[in-house]
């Protein structure tokens, strides 16, 4: 028996859909995949809900016509644009002295009760970090365990209420259903994690075009994630500043020459923006500069993140690059 999923991941640079089905083993096959450029999104927020709506037709159609399959209920990745994250502890006793599912599910509750929960946001995700049983701590699984006692700390992921009914309204406007939204930095972090790296802690940082995020995973548990509205765009754009090179120049430069480690004495020539026709000499050493004045303010800015998250130390597995 299978399963069929379409995810849709809504970026600021790209649409992506992609149609897999998931076989009784848990092996995903990738059935059809589709891209378009994102139009109506901008640093991970939906700012034209028809525009949105149209680049995820287009991206959709591509995947479904490569599948084979028409499919219409989506898994929808959001930007951490739209989210806050909060902890909260839930504690209950267990009279019958066994813990069962409905435990269980009682103790998640009452963290969830507990949680200060703004009332224009609504809960995404809801992930369990530390079960304790009477004075046993770090409890991965207390199921069908006895004890009088069980408590769970909890990190809770929130979303604005008017940006997810903006993001409802565009996957319903491309002829869509919402079947489950999650957190895009989450949903990288548990692809592309080994089990290895997710035991020891780990911090992801994804830069995407206009925004990047940090995530810090612990166990099975998303424990952190920070939001930062900058990305390579920003970089393209330092470049056509400091070159005096139009934007579509300025990110080829980018993309063919750009290079954080090794610097070449090469020197190139560039069109002058408004002046196409003339041309600057500018030093590859420059392009440089430029790249790593930007990559390394962004990465200081995230490495605060870290720190005032307290979980720094935490993170034993290091840094990944997503």
């Amino acid at each position: 028996m299978s399963n069929t999923i379409l995810a849709i991941d809504i970026g600021s640079m790209a649409i992506k859909a992609v149609i897999a089905e998931i076989d009784e083993f848990g092996e995903i096959k990738v059935l059809g995949h589709g891209f378009a450029r994102s139009n109506g999104v901008k640093k991970g927020i939906i700012t034209n809900i028809d525009l949105a709506s149209k680049s995820i037709r287009q991206a959709v159609s591509d995947a479904r016509r490569i599948a084979g399959n028409n499919i219409a209920q989506a898994v929808v990745s959001i930007s951490s644009a739209y989210t806050k994250n909060t902890n909260s502890v839930g504690i209950v006793n267990i009279p019958q002295k066994d813990i069962t599912v409905k435990e269980i599910n009682r103790v998640m509750e009452t963290a969830l009760y507990n949680a200060d929960i703004p009332k224009d946001y609504e809960i995404l995700h809801v992930l369990p970090y530390n079960f304790k049983v009477d004075e046993q701590t770090n409890i991965e699984d207390p199921y069908s365990m006895n004890a009088t006692r069980m408590e769970v700390e909890t990190h809770i992921v929130i979303a604005q209420k008017s940006s997810l009914s903006n993001v409802k309204k565009a996957i319903v406007s491309a002829g869509l259903e919402v079947e489950s939204i999650v957190l895009d930095s989450y949903a990288s972090a548990i692809s592309t994690l080994s089990n290895d790296e997710k035991l020891l802690g780990v911090a992801v940082i994804d830069m995407g075009g206009q925004t990047s995020s940090l995530s810090v995973i612990k166990g099975n548990s998303l424990r952190y994630n920070g939001f930062l509205p900058v990305g390579s765009n920003h970089i393209t754009n330092d470049i056509s500043i400091a070159l005096h090179t139009p934007l579509h120049i300025a990110e080829s430069v980018k993309t063919g020459h750009g290079d954080l480690i090794e610097v070449s004495d090469d020197i190139f020539e560039l069109p002058i923006i408004g002046d196409e026709e003339n041309k600057n000499s500018v030093p590859l050493k420059i392009v440089h500069n430029v790249i790593v004045a930007r990559v390394e303010e962004s990465l200081l800015i995230l490495s605060k993140y870290l720190e005032k998250s307290g979980l720094k130390n935490s993170i034993g597995a290091g840094i990944v690059l997503t």
